[in-house]
C-alpha cells in the first residue's frame, strides 16, 4: 500500500527536503521576529505552568476588550521555539488584536499527548489573564501551523470543564489550521518522524482530531497548493470528518508551500491573514 510505503511517506512529510530555500525562509523568520520583539510592546517568557517550556509571549492590544489570537508554532512537535514566530504578531496587533505565542516541550523528551495538555494550560492562562493585556477572554481564536494546526483542532475539541471547573465550556470557539495534521496513524509509519514522536496505535487514535466527534465551534482549514499530497489530504479529511458546518472554509492556497503559507498569514493582505481577521471579528 503506497500510503504506508516508508520512502513515499518520508517524501510526503519531509518538508525541508521539498522546499529548496527552506534555510533562507527560517533566516527571514528569525530576523523579522527579532525586529518585532525590538519594536513592538511585548511581555516575554510569562509562565503558564511549572513544566518544561511552559512559557509564552504576549503582544498586548492597544485598547481594552480586543480579540485574542493565540498562535501555536509547528515543527512536528519536535522543533522550533516561540521566538521563531514573533514575526506573525505585529500585523495582528496593528489590526487591533492581542497576540499570545506559547512554547511547549518538544518530542522526544515528552509525548504529543503531553504537548496537547500543555496547550490546554496555555489557553487556560490566556482566558484568566487576557484582560491584563487588553484582551477579551470571550473572543479567543487559536491559529496554528502544521503541528500547531493539529493542536489548534485539538483545542477546539477540548472538554474545558474537565481541565478546570472555572473555565467556560467553549473557551475556544474558533480556530484556524494552516497546513494542519488531523490524523496521526500515517505519521506513525513515517520513518522521518517515528523515533521522535513514539506514537502507538492507541495514542495515534487518541490524538487524531479527524476521529473525534465534531466540536461545537468553527474551524477554518487552509493548505498551500504546492504542498505534498498528504498535506492536501489532511486538509480535505477534516472537512469530511467534521462537515461543512463546522469547517466552512477548506481551501487550497495557490502559489504557496508549507513555509510560505505562514508568511501569507503574517501579511495584512494575505488570504490566511484575512481569514484570521474574520474569525477574530
Amino acid at each position: 500500500m503506497a500510503r504506508h510505503d516508508p520512502a513515499w511517506l518520508d517524501a510526503q512529510y519531509n518538508n525541508r527536503a521539498r522546499i529548496a530555500d527552506d534555510a533562507q525562509c527560517f533566516e527571514r523568520w528569525s530576523a523579522a521576529s527579532a525586529l518585532v520583539r525590538e519594536r513592538t510592546s511585548r511581555r516575554l517568557d510569562l509562565r503558564y505552568g511549572d513544566g518544561p517550556n511552559e512559557v509564552l509571549d504576549v503582544f498586548p492590544a492597544a485598547r481594552a476588550d480586543a480579540p485574542v489570537l493565540v498562535f501555536i508554532h509547528g515543527g512536528y512537535w519536535r522543533s522550533f521555539d516561540k521566538a521563531d514566530q514573533s514575526f506573525i504578531a505585529a500585523s495582528f496587533v496593528a489590526d487591533g488584536a492581542m497576540v499570545v505565542i506559547p512554547n511547549y516541550a518538544l518530542c522526544p523528551a515528552v509525548t504529543v499527548e503531553a504537548i496537547a495538555l500543555q496547550m490546554t494550560r496555555a489557553l487556560a492562562w490566556t482566558w484568566r489573564n487576557a484582560a491584563l493585556y487588553g484582551g477579551d477572554p470571550r473572543r479567543i481564536v487559536v491559529a496554528g501551523h502544521s503541528a500547531g494546526g493539529h493542536l489548534a483542532a485539538m483545542l477546539l475539541s477540548c472538554d474545558w470543564k474537565a481541565v478546570a471547573r472555572d473555565l467556560p465550556a467553549q473557551l475556544v470557539p474558533r480556530a484556524l489550521a494552516l497546513s494542519g495534521l488531523f490524523e496521526l496513524e500515517t505519521l506513525r509509519h513515517t520513518p522521518y518522524l517515528q523515533t521522535d514522536l513514539r506514537l502507538t496505535p492507541a495514542s495515534a487514535k487518541k490524538l487524531s482530531p479527524a476521529w473525534f466527534p465534531k466540536p461545537r465551534g468553527t474551524l477554518y482549514a487552509v493548505v498551500g497548493a504546492d504542498e505534498s499530497e498528504e498535506y492536501l489530504r489532511h486538509n480535505v479529511l477534516i472537512r469530511e470528518a467534521w462537515g461543512p458546518k463546522t469547517v466552512p472554509v477548506c481551501e487550497t492556497l495557490p502559489g504557496h508551500h508549507h513555509l510560505s503559507i505562514l508568511t501569507d498569514f503574517a501579511d495584512p493582505q494575505g488570504r490566511t491573514h484575512q481569514l484570521a481577521l474574520q474569525l477574530l471579528g
